[in-house]
């Protein structure tokens, strides 16, 4: 089994930052794209952000030049740092995981979420 543990989340001001970080364990033999996600109340679970095990990210308009996504292969981890939050960005954010396992299959798992609050 893999399990993904998201870290980092909070309360902050408008304007202000948070590093988010999720860490991959167990049966792990490699893993492909590490990305986040994040579901405000009453909506739907929306991309944030995503980094290939190659480096390339690719990142939601609204984030864009705001929300750097960053991974330690080494370390299984991946890291969201959010620089001037909005309080729209308030939300659950989710760390998912494409990963392979040591039985060589390939799966989807997300972590359970961290909450953070943006207040105005």
């Amino acid at each position: 089994q893999v399990q993904l543990v998201e870290s980092g989340g909070g309360l902050v001001q408008a304007g202000g930052s948070l590093r988010l970080s999720c860490a991959a364990s167990g049966s792990i033999f490699s893993i492909n794209d590490m990305a986040w996600y994040r579901q405000a109340p009453g909506k739907r679970r929306e991309f944030v952000a995503t980094m290939a095990s190659s480096g390339s990210t690719m990142y939601a308009d609204s984030v864009k030049g705001r929300f750097t996504i960053s991974r330690d292969n080494a370390k299984n981890t991946v890291y969201l740092q959010m620089n001037s939050l909005k309080p729209e960005d308030t939300a659950v954010y989710y760390c998912n995981a494409i990963v392979i396992t040591t039985a060589r299959s390939m799966a989807n798992y997300w972590g359970q979420g961290t909450q953070v609050t943006v207040s105005s």
